[in-house]
């Protein structure tokens, strides 16, 4: 992939993060997977300004990651839920958990346990032989129609 002439290489990565790269976009589906469904709430557990907030909500509902579901005819109000695009961004905000107690916080101000009792730990297997996947694990080989 190093080799392939100098261009904006299209790549699902960036596609995501058309979607999800911004800070209040994330922290608006961790709370939704806490269970905070009402814009209120959002607001106030992330700290995003309202304006802010429900623009990025709207943009999150376009891309098909969260629904609106009325909850009062009047006045009109919505609650924000994860579709299954967005409760599979589950094992991402793990992997960002995990990764900000290493390397972003002093002292992680939560603690992940799994049901097995222990300390949360993922580690990213591939799911056909069981082998750890990493850097020197995984090659990027264009797909059919990009080559």
């Amino acid at each position: 992939m190093a080799r392939q002439p100098l261009a904006v290489r299209p790549c699902s990565l960036a596609a995501s993060l058309d979607v999800l790269g911004e800070r209040w976009s994330l922290l608006a589906i961790r709370e939704m997977g806490y269970g905070v469904h009402r814009f209120g709430r959002i607001a106030g557990y992330t700290g995003a300004s309202r304006d802010i907030l429900a623009d990025r909500l709207r943009k999150l509902e376009a891309a098909g990651v969260v629904e609106r579901r009325q909850y009062s005819e009047h006045p009109p109000r919505y609650e924000y839920h994860l579709t299954e695009a967005g409760r599979e961004l589950h094992p991402v905000l793990l992997s960002l958990f995990q990764w900000g107690d290493k390397w972003a916080v002093e002292e992680p101000p939560l603690t992940l346990r799994h049901t097995c009792g222990h300390r949360l730990e993922i580690d990213h297997v591939c799911r056909h032989c069981g082998g750890p996947v990493g850097r020197g694990t995984v090659e990027a080989r264009l797909s059919r129609g990009q080559e």
